[in-house]
């Protein structure tokens, strides 16, 4: 591992100072356990390292103007243990829980779990983020079986490994990060996920002077839930995720969102199967809704069977959200 300078700034100001205006200059150290990952592996060999860990402004989850701002630095086990967190999001509890690792939930963050980079065993074994050689994609031509079926079109055949965006992108919420001179901009969730188009990209809309400070959610009252398509035994990302989120009324679901993730470089916006969660909640609709959200899918080699599991967590989903 290369030798690097570490800084622990004490408020969000003085951190972003402290950032490189180039990807790789610097990173950020939320929890850590993506990033010490990334060093040891040499995916990143930054000059210097800057913690989060004694920035209070960015911890905390409060309840303010009809929506929950949670800071960037909230533990993921802090997340799950908020009351108004269990009362109106059970999407982001699953999400979360879904981890599994105690270890993981107790020092992992919010914010990182948004900015981890992708879990693609092409780019985790040193043949970059997009896995190329002589302009020729190796995950096309290789063992793609956990990669994209949406939106791999493109250079990024990847899948997003964020376990909350799906849930966040749902629930309408958006995204404050913070650049240099202390000026924020917020970013809709839905936007905040990018695919990469080169080696230099990242999957997200950070600039490298940039941190994400704090994720503010609606509080709507709306129906949500995400359900997970994971390996038996182990830990492990899922195969496939699905989070609905609408409003029901006399039993009848209108105003969804369908957002799926393990499927492509971002979370997957379902809008043909939110367009179809309209009327009475039953297995008929969730079904047709499962039908809809796999639609258009686009399979590699070897991941045709995921179109099947997007089908399933879907209609499941939907049925959970509805306590149907």
């Amino acid at each position: 591992m290369k030798s690097f300078e570490y800084a622990a700034p004490r408020n969000l100001k003085d951190a972003t100072a402290l950032l490189a205006a180039k990807w790789g200059e610097t990173e950020i150290l939320a929890g850590g356990t993506d990033l010490v990952t990334c060093l040891k592996q040499g995916l990143t060999a930054p000059n210097r390292v800057v913690s989060l860990k004694n920035v209070a402004e960015l911890k905390g989850i409060k309840s303010e103007g009809g929506e929950l701002r949670i800071g960037a630095m909230t533990t993921l086990a802090e997340l799950i243990a908020n009351k108004t967190v269990a009362e109106n999001f059970p999407a982001l509890v699953t999400a979360v829980k879904g981890i599994g690792a105690t270890q993981m939930l107790a020092v992992g963050t919010v914010g990182g779990d948004l900015c981890q980079r992708p879990r693609c065993w092409y780019y985790r074994n040193g043949l970059g983020l997009l896995a190329q050689k002589d302009g020729t994609s190796l995950v096309a031509e290789g063992d793609n079986r956990y990669h994209a079926i949406f939106g791999n079109d493109g250079a990024a055949k990847f899948v997003s490994a964020s376990s909350l965006g799906p849930a966040l992108i749902a629930l309408g919420a958006s995204i404050t990060v913070a650049g240099p001179g202390g000026k924020t901009r917020k970013i809709p969730a839905a936007e905040f996920f990018q695919a990469p188009k080169s080696e230099n990209d990242r999957e997200t809309a950070l600039k490298p002077n940039e941190i994400l400070s704090e994720i503010s959610i609606p509080l709507k009252g709306l129906k949500n839930a995400t359900y997970e398509v994971r390996h038996r035994h182990g830990l492990d990302w899922p195969y496939v995720t699905a989070t609905v989120a609408f409003q029901l009324k006399g039993g009848s679901a209108s105003d969804a969102r369908v957002v799926l993730g393990h499927v492509a470089p971002v979370p997957w916006a379902a809008a043909t199967a939110a367009k179809a969660l309209t009327g009475k909640v039953d297995g008929s609709l969730a079904a047709t809704c499962g039908a809809a959200a796999a639609s258009g899918a686009k399979p590699l080699s070897g991941n045709a069977y995921k179109g099947q599991l997007v089908k399933a967590a879907v209609a499941r989903a939907v049925l959970a959200a509805a306590g149907v």
